[in-house]
């Protein structure tokens, strides 16, 4: 009792200074709030008109903590890198839909922001994250400081996770016919996917050893495969397996693959592996 008593004390002391303080307040002080502008660069207004009032898509390249996970050591893109990338992802996966699904297709079904990262997003068991779609709302990209748009290879990557990140984008809007596609490989998705080689991986009937880790994963991998080669480029790494099963499988994801694009956007998934195939060739070239 005597320490709610001395606590009630101090309170009312208190309060009659906190008064005799607002009494002496003649005016409101400023707000410590930042409201500057930040100045729009070259760049910036290139994305406005490629990116934002187009698509209505923002493409953030400038860091912000809260847009990526604080835990991981990542950092932002090199300002040259920022613009090539962004073409190339306008020309390779915009521009390939737009030009099959119709004039607006990436407008309708779009996220509405691209996150930029230049650094390494590693994994505790030793691989890496090369993308992010997160909500139908968002997709994130690392490692844009090691695109190369005159390396084949390193182009067909960063194609390959533009490419399966929107398949996510796209199984957000209208979901694929998840029971079906569980039952052609039910028993080979494991957690440990990084312990096997893509040989093993694809003689199972899976397009690359990540497909193994869900079925969601499988799918965008299938898709971003199917998408990303040519014709001949697919039909090397059906060749390539030694295992007929395996090869058989992989036809009947295919098939669930085809099926998806045309009913659920009316898209000749085959007629859009050839133009991402001209643009790819087309960003390879300039």
């Amino acid at each position: 009792m005597k320490i709610l008593q001395q606590y009630r004390a101090m309170a009312f002391v208190a309060g009659i200074l906190s008064f005799a303080s607002c009494a002496h307040e003649d005016t409101v002080g400023e707000s410590q709030l930042d409201y500057t502008q930040t100045q729009k660069t070259t760049l910036d207004n290139w994305i406005d008109e490629n990116y934002i009032n187009p698509y209505n898509i923002n493409a953030q390249y400038r860091w912000n903590q809260n847009s990526v996970e604080i835990d991981r050591f990542l950092f932002p893109p090199k300002i040259d890198k920022v613009q090539p990338a962004l073409e190339a992802a306008k020309k390779i996966w915009i521009d390939s839909y737009n030009t099959i699904g119709g004039f607006d297709f990436v407008k309708k079904v779009a996220p509405r922001e691209i996150v930029l990262v230049g650094g390494i997003n590693s994994n505790s068991n030793g691989t890496n994250t090369l993308g992010l779609a997160e909500s139908g709302q968002k997709i994130t990209f690392f490692e844009v400081n090691n695109l190369d748009l005159k390396n084949r290879t390193k182009l067909l990557r960063f194609v390959g996770t533009v490419l399966h990140e929107y398949t996510h984008i796209l199984n957000q809007n209208k979901p694929f016919d998840e029971k079906a596609w569980q039952k052609i490989t039910p028993g080979d998705y494991t957690a440990s996917w990084n312990n096997y080689t893509e040989a093993n991986s694809r003689n199972l009937g899976f397009v690359s050893s990540y497909a193994r880790s869900n079925v969601m994963e499988d799918f965008a991998e299938t898709a971003s495969a199917l998408l990303k080669n040519s014709k001949a480029e697919y039909a090397a790494i059906l060749a390539g397996i030694t295992d007929t099963k395996g090869v058989e499988k992989l036809k009947q994801k295919e098939a669930i693959v085809v099926q998806y694009y045309k009913e659920s956007f009316n898209i000749d998934l085959y007629a859009l592996r050839d133009e991402v195939s001209r643009n790819t060739t087309s960003v390879l070239t300039n």
